[in-house]
C-alpha cells in the first residue's frame, strides 16, 4: 500500500475514471488512501481491446482516465499495452506515472554486477518450450530476468540448471515488497535443494535473476547465438558448417563449442 508514489495518488484522485486490472484490488487501494472508488472500470487481459475503445471515447469526450494494473507496472507482464496502443493510434496522449516494478526492485537487491540485463518476463508453461526459449538465451552477456508462478517454480529451476549448467548464479526474489519477502542467492546447482528445504520457499510470486553467461573461446556473442540457433534446428555437423560460413569463425573452435552445447546435463 505504501509503495505507491505521491504523484500517482494525485493522478488517481484527479482522474475522471480509474481503469483497473482488478477493480476490487484497486478499490481497496483507493479507499486506503482516501480516494473515491466510485469511478472504476475493469480493463484486464480478457476485455482489453473492447475496454480500450470505451476509454478512447471517454478521452475524446474530454475526460481523463488513469489505468492501474495489480501490484506492478502496466504493460510489463501486465495488461496495458493494447490500451496504450489504441490511445496513441487515436492521436491522444499517454503519460507514464512511475511506480512499482518487481523486476527493478529485485535487480537492485540481487548483487549481480553485470551492467546489462535482459527482461524476459514469464517463460512458456511447458518444459520443452521453456527449454527452447532458454537455449536462445544461454549465451546472453546480461543478467536474465524472469517472472515465475509458484506452481511452476521447481520445474523452471530444473530447466534453468539443465540448460545453463550448475555453476551460474540464480537469485530467487520471492514476494517482493510483501509481508513474506525473501531474497536468496545461490548457484543453479544448489537451487533445487533450496526450494525443497522449506515448503515456504516455493510459495508466492517469483522474480528469477540468472547471472550473465561468461565469454567462451573468444567468440562474439553474435557467433555464439548463431550457432545456438542453428543447433536447435539442424544436426551438429551441418549447424557447425553453416555457422562457419555465416560468421567466419574457425570450424574447429565452433565444433568443440557445439559438442559442449549438445552435451546432456549430468
Amino acid at each position: 500500500m505504501r509503495d505507491i508514489t505521491l504523484r500517482a495518488l494525485d493522478v488517481l484522485a484527479a482522474a475522471d475514471v480509474v481503469a483497473a486490472e482488478d477493480t476490487r484490488n484497486t478499490a481497496h487501494l483507493l479507499t486506503h488512501h482516501g480516494i473515491s472508488a466510485n469511478r472504476l472500470m475493469a480493463v484486464h487481459q480478457h476485455n482489453e481491446r473492447g475496454a480500450a475503445e470505451k476509454i478512447v471515447a471517454l478521452l475524446q469526450a474530454g475526460q481523463s482516465v488513469a489505468f492501474v494494473s495489480d501490484a506492478g507496472t502496466p504493460a510489463i507482464s501486465d495488461p496495458g499495452a493494447l490500451l496504450v496502443q489504441a490511445v496513441l493510434e487515436a492521436g491522444l496522449r499517454v503519460i507514464p506515472i512511475p511506480g512499482a516494478s518487481a523486476a527493478m526492485a529485485a535487480l537492485s537487491a540481487a548483487g549481480l554486477a553485470e551492467p546489462h540485463f535482459f527482461f524476459y518476463g514469464f517463460l512458456p508453461n511447458k518444459s520443452a518450450a521453456r527449454r527452447r526459449a532458454l537455449e536462445g538465451l544461454r549465451d546472453a552477456a546480461a543478467t536474465l530476468v524472469f517472472y515465475e508462478a509458484p506452481h511452476r517454480i521447481v520445474e523452471c529451476a530444473a530447466d534453468l540448471q539443465a540448460v545453463f549448467g550448475a555453476e551460474r548464479e540464480i537469485v530467487f526474489a520471492r514476494e517482493i515488497t510483501k509481508l513474506f519477502e525473501n531474497i536468496h542467492r545461490c548457484t543453479l546447482g544448489a537451487a533445487l535443494d533450496w526450494l525443497h528445504s522449506d515448503p515456504n520457499n516455493q510459495r508466492g510470486e517469483f522474480v528469477l535473476l540468472v547471472s550473465a553467461a561468461q565469454p567462451q573461446s573468444g567468440l562474439s556473442s553474435e557467433t555464439l547465438n548463431t550457432l545456438s540457433l542453428l543447433l536447435e534446428e539442424l544436426p551438429l555437423k551441418q549447424a557447425v558448417r553453416l555457422a562457419t560460413q555465416i560468421t567466419g569463425a574457425k570450424r574447429g573452435e565452433l565444433y568443440q563449442l557445439a559438442l559442449q552445447m549438445k552435451k546432456p546435463p549430468e
